[in-house]
């Protein structure tokens, strides 16, 4: 078997796990955001030098990335030409006449204040498909698109989206003025709304067009860059993407719909906690991924990723109707800088150092204190211990960095306003996850937290006492979850239809017509699959009717089963949509009219799962041996205790840690307040519960 390597970037740090027939190592690089690739190249060597294995040793690299979000925080897109039918040229503006904000006088609206495409770009085109059959009522004026064409050329437009009404029954015409721009801009990047998000609301599949035109050239231009440097380098290895539904996926494919690598950041690291929970026996899990820049925050109950509900499907405030992991992200993480505000408030976040400067304590120009800087100042993070001592750090310069700009300023101590920087970010922190668990109706009492990233270790039992989750389960190798969780992603392909009709009142014809639907679409991915080498023997196909009581504006996922229905076997997706509307609201209207809205079909290789080893046995062996040396560490009670340091890395499986401790390991670090204890499970990762 050959390797295969798992790459995750995130704003400080790129992560990278290699497992071949020698074991599973990991490795962690500093990022470079002006290019992504430089980063993950340099991690590459590295990481095959450390595992003694070649380039050419390795057949699959999973990638995760924020290319792609990061154009639209930074709003660095293309300049965007949009065709759309005649008279609607303002949809994207009008949107859904909602205010962000009801009661408030100053807001701001995005998807008017930081178009996807400029009025002026939007060029309207005489054509019409009418409802509900998608027959032509206006046929396309050929010659409209030609000349928008022209207006795009003039203008240097490199980049165009073409959204017909109604395009989700019928996109002929989509296509053919596709066929014509492509035929007349050969160089352009060019999409389609019925190949995006091919299902009914046109604000929303307008917006996830657009967006994928504004993001998909500079994506494509990188991911097929980074897949073309491989190549020339050496590996022979498939490059692939996660996705924001936590599936993986070719370049070819996420180049084309960019809009679906938005959240394929985050993805990974849910994904690996998800992992780590399972491999503890810990099926409901919180995950908190907190790294140099953001923390992702998500709710697993029973072992079971969540998908978004499209209502709540926003990237920089424009709705995108494609598939995302359910989580939170806020701009929380080890590199983020506490400052007071002119009215003298504190704040700690979003803004953050990042990879360059970075926290002061870095020494590389950055001058502003961060988190990190906090918890070195409290000793907490030693100076020769950073990445295994790969990065050295100065403890003067954090501690002088927050004197100056939190203590001076509120006339706190050091080691006061360290503190304060630290249950501020824990504060947001515990806030996000409580409106990721709470607020949908989840129990944190029932749930461990799974804290990880760079920073994760640092936090989680303060996040856990605030939360009161029911105890904290760290990872075996805490600052390379993200990365680890892309080797236990699955090949996926999602294709999807709207057909609008009852299911209480279910007539033979839409039975029959549902059947038809469901395998064109499981054709559909199959096709996807078998395209990507995969075995018929190896292929699994999930089908889900996403489905509404008759008048709601939004839709719950519920399965189809698998075979041909008959019209007896809608009843069970009726019960299927109350169940999860249960799940979701903890109640469901038994005796109300259930519409379906759109077919979508998964189709998906399953991957096998990294292969960790068990630790050898303590055996009633004491952990002394892995003790480093002990220094003066403040905890968030405000004592300071010498605390001992031990070497996670030696740890044997049954091994406890009481508390006060501190664990070191390469990628990370973990934090064992006083009247805690951490103990070592069979395969590594950490139980602190209370002592």
């Amino acid at each position: 078997m050959g390797a295969r390597v798992g790459v995750d970037v995130g704003g400080t740090n790129t992560d990278l796990v290699l497992e071949s027939e020698r074991g599973v190592f990991v490795h962690k690089v500093q990022s470079t955001p002006e290019d992504q690739s430089v980063g993950v190249l340099k991690g590459l060597v590295e990481l095959c030098e450390m595992a003694g294995v070649t380039r050419e040793d390795i057949d699959l690299v999973v990638h995760g990335t924020t290319v792609a979000t990061n154009i639209t925080i930074e709003h660095t897109g293309a300049e965007v030409g949009m065709l759309t039918t005649r008279n609607f040229r303002d949809i994207l503006h009008i949107a859904r006449h909602k205010r962000p904000h009801n009661f408030s006088l100053h807001f701001d609206v995005p998807w008017q204040s930081r178009p996807l495409v400029k009025r002026r770009n939007r060029i309207p085109v005489t054509e019409r498909i009418l409802p509900p059959d998608g027959r032509i009522g206006t046929p396309l004026d050929e010659n409209d698109v030609l000349e928008a064409v022209r207006i795009f050329k003039k203008r240097g437009i490199r980049s165009v989206v073409i959204g017909f009404l109604f395009s989700f029954i019928n996109d002929e015409h989509e296509q053919r003025a596709r066929a014509i721009v492509e035929r007349e801009m050969p160089d352009a990047y060019v999409c389609c709304s019925s190949d995006v998000a091919n299902m009914l609301r046109e604000y929303e599949r307008f917006s996830t067009a657009a967006m994928n035109a504004f993001i998909g050239p500079k994506t494509s231009l990188y991911l097929t860059n980074l897949r073309d440097q491989l190549a020339r380098q050496g590996y022979r290895a498939n490059l692939r993407l996660i996705q924001s539904n936590g599936g993986v996926s070719t370049v070819e494919t996420c180049s084309q719909r960019a809009v679906n690598i938005l959240m394929s950041g985050p993805a990974g690291g849910v994904i690996g906690g998800r992992a780590e929970g399972l491999l503890a026996g810990a099926e409901n899990v919180i995950t908190v991924d907190i790294g140099g820049t953001s923390a992702d925050i998500s709710t697993v109950p029973g072992g079971r990723i969540k998908i978004m509900n499209p209502r709540d499907s926003y990237v920089s405030g424009h709705p995108i109707l494609v598939p995302m992991i359910d989580l939170v992200t806020i701009g929380a993480g080890g590199g983020s800088i506490a400052y007071i505000d002119s009215a003298g408030g504190f704040h700690v976040g979003p803004r953050s150092a990042g990879a360059d400067p970075g926290p002061a304590c870095y020494g590389k120009g950055g001058d502003e204190p961060t988190v990190t800087d906090a918890q070195v100042a409290l000793g907490r993070l030693d100076a020769d211990k950073m990445l295994g001592g790969d990065l050295p750090i100065d403890p003067d310069l954090a501690s002088r960095a927050v004197e100056r700009e939190v203590g001076k300023k509120l006339g706190l101590s050091v080691k006061d306003a360290a503190l304060g920087i630290i249950r501020v970010i824990n504060s947001n922190m515990a806030l996000a996850i409580r409106s990721n668990s709470v607020a949908r109706g989840v129990d944190p009492r029932e749930f461990s937290l799974v804290p990880f990233g760079g920073a994760g270790p640092l936090h989680g039992v303060a996040l856990a006492e605030a939360v009161s989750a029911r105890d904290v389960l760290v990872p075996v190798a805490p600052g390379i979850t993200a990365a680890m969780g892309l080797l236990e992603t699955d090949m996926q392909y999602e294709h999807v239809r709207s057909f609008i009709t009852s299911l209480t009142n279910v007539e033979e014809a839409a039975v029959e017509r549902l059947n038809a639907l469901v395998e064109e679409l499981v054709g559909l991915c199959r096709q996807d699959l078998e395209n990507d080498g995969v075995p018929p023997e190896r292929q699994t196909f999930q089908r889900i009717a996403e489905c509404r009581y008759h008048g709601q504006g939004v839709e719950l996922r519920a399965e189809i089963p698998e075979g041909r229905l008959a019209a007896g076997d809608v009843g069970r997706i009726i019960e299927s949509f109350y169940a999860q509307h249960r799940l979701d609201y903890g109640y469901a209207f038994d005796d109300t009219e259930v519409e379906l809205i759109t077919v979508r079909v998964i189709g998906t290789d399953k991957i096998e799962p990294l292969r960790l080893q068990r630790l050898e046995r303590a055996n009633g062996a004491s952990y002394e041996s892995t003790l480093l040396y002990s220094r003066a560490t403040t905890f968030d009670d405000g004592t300071t205790a010498d605390t001992p340091r031990y070497d996670r890395g030696r740890l044997k499986a049954g091994h406890r840690v009481a508390g006060p401790a501190v664990l070191v390991q390469h990628d990370s670090t973990v934090l064992v307040p006083p009247a805690y204890a951490a103990e070592v499970s069979d395969y590594g990762s950490l139980h602190v519960r209370r002592s």
